[in-house]
């Protein structure tokens, strides 16, 4: 089989207080967190973001321990899956590449080329697939390949998305029925699925599959856990000054008091790792908004992390990958419709020279427009729970 390989792919996160800067500044760069009709505009704007809303974003961490826990569990993860592949016999080396902070998803690839890897499965640890999380990912991934030809000569296959197995869908529902339990009355609790939003432009512009995706995640794990409970699926991190998937988690968790909920059962259904998200936003802001709406016992289901039946599932999926036709980047990256907002370099706004004139102008307004937003409080660090 050759030097075997396996590439997880994750978001990152700030390990201590003084990279939480650096990580904005990283993240906000990417065009696939902020869209902006000029690409000259990308790196001043995240700088302007990470200056602004450093402090504000440390504190949040620091009440989390003082960084983010993701780059820990993560490396925890690998360690697992590659013992688990071991015990089934294959001999393979397991990689972490971070998007937006240490180990870089750049600093992965060039220790896959380090150690002549001549088999690599590339396994992002989301379960759902969205162009801003996975897909980000493999855009970086298919120019890195693109521009080395040592890159080229590695037989690869890539895994989209993962949200339908047996053992991923058994692990989670192993979670919710040990933390259904501890309520006094199990079958009354509501179960409230809380996945990462995105703009609704790229669900119904871009043909991002990640809606989709997310509610028959959310239905699939209902159906595993075989519980009486009635559950609802919300949409938390939402970014400022555009329409994103609803319902939004502030709001529903205060509409399920309304309408007489008293307990309820959080389950971070697009997350697979602890981090600020699960930790600050929902282990705290939300939870104080339950209890302010009325809730009377809160409770959350934890991450999987290194959950046994999930990292067998994992290492089955390499198995299974191995054995499979191989599929490409150039398959996986790309939406199925042409949009102006995706990918970045083709806003084609306007079919005459006075169009493109108000298109630029229009273009303008809704920058400043977006700046203003971010500067004074819900903006675009929403999208990964920093605020």
């Amino acid at each position: 089989m050759g030097r075997v390989g396996v590439l997880l792919l994750n978001l990152g996160g700030p390990d201590q207080l003084e990279d939480v800067g650096p990580f904005l500044f990283n993240l906000f760069s990417d065009p696939e967190i902020i869209r902006l009709p000029f690409p000259w505009l990308q790196k001043p704007l995240a700088w302007i973001i990470a200056t602004m809303r450093t402090r504000k974003s440390q504190e949040n961490y620091r009440h989390i321990g003082g960084g983010s826990p993701l780059r820990r569990i993560t490396e925890e993860q690998a360690t697992a899956l590659q013992q688990n592949l071991q015990q089934r016999g294959i001999e393979a080396q397991v990689y972490i590449g971070m998007r937006y902070w240490h180990p870089f998803t750049e600093e992965a690839v060039a220790r896959i080329k380090r150690d002549r890897i001549e088999k690599l499965v590339i396994l992002p640890l989301y379960p759902q697939f969205s162009i801003s999380t996975s897909g980000s990912s493999f855009r970086l991934l298919e120019k890195l390949w693109q521009q080395d030809p040592a890159l080229q000569q590695i037989e690869y296959t890539v895994i989209p998305s993962w949200y339908q197995r047996a053992g991923y869908l058994q692990a989670m529902a192993q979670l919710i029925a040990q933390e259904l339990d501890q309520f006094p009355n199990p079958e009354s609790v509501h179960i409230f699925f809380s996945a990462h939003g995105v703009p609704l432009s790229y669900v119904e512009e871009a043909g991002d599959p990640y809606q989709e995706e997310i509610e028959k995640c959310a239905e699939l794990i209902m159906k595993t856990l075989n519980r009486p409970n009635a559950y609802t699926l919300a949409y938390q991190s939402r970014v400022g000054p555009v329409e994103w998937l609803k319902p939004y988690t502030e709001d529903a968790i205060p509409a399920l008091a309304a309408s007489g909920v008293k307990d309820l059962l959080v389950v971070p259904i697009s997350f697979v790792s602890e981090h600020i998200e699960t930790l600050q936003e929902i282990d705290m802001e939300y939870r104080a908004l339950a209890e302010k709406s009325g809730i009377r016992n809160f409770h959350r289901v934890p991450a999987l992390n290194t959950h046994p039946v999930f990292i067998n599932d994992l290492a089955e999926m390499v198995v299974e990958s191995l054995n499979a036709p191989s599929l490409k980047l150039e398959q996986v990256v790309h939406p199925p419709k042409k949009v102006k907002m995706y990918p970045q370099e083709r806003w084609e706004w306007g079919m005459t020279t006075a169009a493109e004139v108000w298109n630029g102008r229009l273009a303008m307004i809704g920058f400043m427009a977006l700046v203003l937003e971010l500067l004074v409080g819900r903006g675009p660090l929403h999208f990964v729970g920093l605020l």
